[in-house]
């Protein structure tokens, strides 16, 4: 069986395509950087995303029955802007249609919405609208905060511990998260290229924090004597922004944070992931933050951080 998987070079795609292999079936990427080094090697075959060149983007799906999408951005750069990203969508979904894809399987975010005042939800929201509009029968899976060896939101907090005396909560600290194992998440979409139905659902972890528990538990692991410093969210940002001018990355965005702060991170259905937060950053509590994880090195300036 053949699988196309977006991004496979990339964080939740690796890990898709790490599955897919592992239980025999082939796998092919759409990738950004298809000169990036291959960790896959000769066993995943790598295509740009030729948006621009519909008719050679469907050939590259041509053959697949599950489409995998992990497609989007984390902020706007450049010309690359979230209506671009959705636009870059449409023309996806319109090429999987053409090459016969039998299913998709859509890694979108919790609490996605067109209707959302903040960009980077309202297009993700849009993005699921794309998917729908495709007439493909999908399964649209909205992971929490996802976490794992290459994630960069908890590696930067530890390593910010690591580096500085002080750490940040953000106002008072008691908003939600339920943080999901990216390798549940992985399980999660795997198990819904199954059958034609279409579904939306949510991916979520076994364990419920506040956002300052969380930190505190990170900061118990990773340096026990570290200062932990409410601040206001204006100043959370601001100092991101010095901080990320400092390391040539955004550390930190506004839509991230207020939708951190307003509970976006969240669900109310059941919890479906295994993999407890508290479990995962004790043992790996030695490497977590040990290096800077650079948005920007890895998906727009990678041969930079190599």
């Amino acid at each position: 069986m053949i699988n196309v998987v977006t991004g496979a070079f990339g964080y939740i795609g690796k890990y898709i395509a790490r599955r897919l292999l592992e239980s025999g079936e082939q796998v092919r990427t759409i990738t950004t950087h298809t000169e990036k080094p291959n960790p896959f090697r000769n066993a995943v075959q790598a295509f740009p995303y030729s948006f621009d060149k519909p008719e050679l983007l469907t050939s590259y799906l041509r053959g697949a029955r599950v489409l995998y999408n992990t497609y989007w951005i984390r902020f706007e750069y450049g010309n690359l802007t979230f209506q671009k990203a959705v636009e870059n969508t449409r023309i996806l979904m319109a090429c999987a249609r053409a090459a016969g894809i039998e299913k998709i399987v859509h890694i979108s975010v919790t609490c996605a919405s067109p209707g959302s005042a903040l960009p980077y939800y309202a297009g993700k929201g849009l993005q699921e609208i794309a998917v729908v509009e495709s007439g493909i029968p999908y399964a649209i899976v909205r992971p929490t905060l996802v976490f794992g060896a290459e994630d960069i939101l908890m590696n930067n907090i530890a390593w910010l511990m690591r580096k500085f005396p002080v750490f940040p909560i953000f106002g008072s600290g008691n908003y939600r998260v339920q943080p999901v194992f990216v390798e549940d998440l992985t399980d999660i979409a795997v198990s819904c290229s199954i059958g034609r139905e279409s579904s939306t659902l949510d991916a979520i972890g076994p364990e419920s924090f506040t956002f300052k528990e969380m930190v505190q538990l990170i900061a118990s692991k990773i340096k026990p004597n570290v200062k932990l410093v409410h601040v206001a969210p204006v100043i959370g940002i601001a100092l991101g922004k010095i901080i990320g001018f400092a390391l040539r990355d955004k550390l930190l965005t506004r839509d991230e944070l207020k939708g951190l702060m307003d509970g976006l991170l969240t669900s109310s259905q059941a919890p479906n992931g295994a993999t407890r937060f508290s479990e995962w950053i004790e043992a790996n509590k030695k490497t977590v933050g040990s290096r800077y994880s650079s948005e920007l090195a890895r998906h727009f300036k990678w041969s930079h951080a190599a």
